[in-house]
């Protein structure tokens, strides 16, 4: 398909360019509302997605694309592999569980086109990186058995949390019923030995602290009581990393993620089952919904596009240079829990 609008990540790049972006670019980037379009041309579709990750892979010595399985309508699952020495510690970060939160996929690509340059040069000598750019492509595509007729966006396709058979996979990492869930547990987290995770999803554009304060985003380590103290921490660390880089910028205003205990839900089961120290990170806002609320204007993307790209090269930063393992994690104890006035998120 050819685009008729520049690149996302160039959009975003000029808007990062354009002006300083001030605290309250925050709470006061738009909301849909009605009032704009939501043109979901401008984000990579699966194939040129699929594109991009290949041109890298010929590009980037460093870098391996694996295929570890595909979708209920046949799509193939990208894992993008940094892995120079086995002993390293290993990050994953996974993003478009839900098909409808496609920025975070956006700083990925964006991501890992900084790593085959000088800008993150020598770091993967001390930390491996797995990234799993759009576990859902179904549902990122709208290709989905069910109707998607009442959401929002234009652009050729709508985007949709579900898969094709309209099944969260969100919900899935205990009886790994789905296609994506088993690609992504018997070919990535069974196969690799990773220490950490990312799971990088969207919420609603309305989330705020302190009464009134809109979030760029919410974070939250596993809360099952069935985790490992040590897992615990560790996840804790992670977002004290995340929260240490994100929250001076002044374009990006953290909260707590008000989560729940299921262990169906991949931030916990996947740190009980495997021991891995897992954080959620819950951006601002979706690219594509039924109702109105969850929906955020575009012209917000750039911020939230550097959010994603902030948020993963301070980590992998941290574990290489083991500044993590002294992160202080008694932010948690003060950070302010946001209202979640809807219900449909993580």
């Amino acid at each position: 398909m050819k685009k008729t609008m520049i690149s996302l990540a160039a959009a975003g790049a000029l808007m990062l360019s354009a002006a300083p972006l001030q605290a309250d670019a925050v709470g006061n980037g738009p909301n849909y509302g009605g009032n704009e379009t939501i043109n979901t041309s401008i984000l990579h579709t699966y194939s040129e997605m699929a594109s991009y990750l290949q041109k890298q892979e010929a590009k980037q010595k460093d870098m391996e694309l694996e295929v570890i399985g595909q979708s209920v309508k046949g799509r193939d699952l990208y894992l993008v592999k940094y892995m120079k020495n086995p002993e390293n510690p290993t990050i994953l970060f996974l993003t478009q569980q839900h098909g409808n939160e496609q920025l975070t996929t956006e700083g990925a690509l964006e991501f890992i086109k900084h790593l085959g340059t000088g800008k993150m040069k020598g770091v993967t000598d001390n930390v491996n990186i797995l990234i799993v750019p759009m576990l859902n492509p179904d549902g990122a595509m709208g290709d989905v058995d069910f109707s998607l007729d009442d959401y929002v966006a234009s652009g050729g396709r709508h985007l949709t949390r579900y898969n094709a058979l309209n099944v969260d996979l969100n919900r899935d990492h205990v009886t790994k019923i789905q296609p994506e869930t088993q690609a992504l547990h018997f070919n990535v987290m069974q196969k690799y030995n990773i220490d950490y995770m990312i799971d990088l999803h969207h919420q609603g554009a309305d989330r705020v602290i302190n009464g009134d304060e809109l979030v760029s985003g919410s974070i939250l380590y596993p809360t099952t009581p069935n985790v490992d103290p040590e897992v615990l921490e560790g996840s804790k660390k992670l977002g004290a990393v995340v929260y240490d880089a994100i929250n001076p910028k002044g374009w990006g205003t953290l909260g707590k993620y008000p989560g729940g205990s299921a262990e169906t839900i991949s931030r916990n089961g996947i740190a009980v089952e495997y021991g891995i120290s897992t954080l959620l990170f819950e951006m601002r806002g979706m690219s594509d919904h039924a109702y109105e609320d969850y929906v955020l204007g575009q012209k917000s993307n750039g911020y939230l596009i550097k959010q994603t790209i902030t948020t993963l090269e301070s980590t992998v930063k941290a574990i290489a240079d083991g500044s993590i393992d002294s992160k202080d994690t008694s932010f948690w104890d003060t950070l302010p829990e946001q209202t979640n006035r809807q219900s449909e998120d993580e």
